[in-house]
């Protein structure tokens, strides 16, 4: 079965960031209490998403509730397909799939260590997706391993964090993430 939820969840992000980035200044001009940086709302925002494909929305008790339950539902129904997928697919000795049975083992249909998973795998891709049209903005602080030993830098072009010899990185050395905040893993409450 093909999934396209990375596709979409992608295309969510990158027109959320797109809507971010185009009123934020608006936003500030209004708002002078609120001098959030565009990175920082960007990675709340980002956070949020992250929240919802791995079912720790707390977005309770509004009109907007019934579009909540809809989406949750079909996210459920999206994991169950991956779910499947995972736990039918054999490695050797049909050890992969004995091994994803026992990891992904979920009776109550929510699926919340495989989305955590999907989550983890595809955080940075959602990152690029949300960040795409945040120009030249700059995180609030210093969360980049510039692997020089000196300790971390800043993110500087389009809230991204660069590997050392200055170019856009993904993953490296094991310690370079071009994501670079951790809001997504703190609850949503504390946010």
């Amino acid at each position: 079965a093909k999934h396209d939820l990375l596709a979409e969840v992608c295309y969510a992000a990158k027109e959320e960031g797109a809507s971010i980035t185009r009123y934020h200044g608006e936003h500030q001009g209004t708002n002078k209490d609120s001098a959030s940086q565009l990175c920082t709302v960007l990675a709340r925002s980002f956070a949020d998403i992250g929240d919802i494909i791995r079912g720790k929305d707390l977005f309770l008790g509004n009109d907007e509730e019934k579009k909540k339950e809809d989406l949750e539902n079909k996210l459920k129904e999206i994991f169950a397909k991956i779910h499947s997928d995972v736990i039918s697919t054999s490695g050797r000795n049909g050890q992969k799939s004995a091994d994803a049975q026992k990891r992904y083992n979920d009776e109550s249909g929510n699926y919340f260590q495989l989305r955590e998973d999907w989550w983890t795998a595809n955080r940075e891709t959602v990152w690029k997706a949300i960040t795409c049209n945040a120009g030249s903005g700059k995180y609030f602080r210093a969360t980049c391993d510039s692997g020089d030993g000196r300790g971390p830098s800043q993110a500087q072009n389009q809230c991204r964090c660069k590997d050392e010899n200055g170019k856009k990185t993904g993953k490296g050395n094991g310690n370079v993430n071009i994501v670079p905040t951790y809001f997504d893993y703190v609850p949503q409450y504390l946010r």
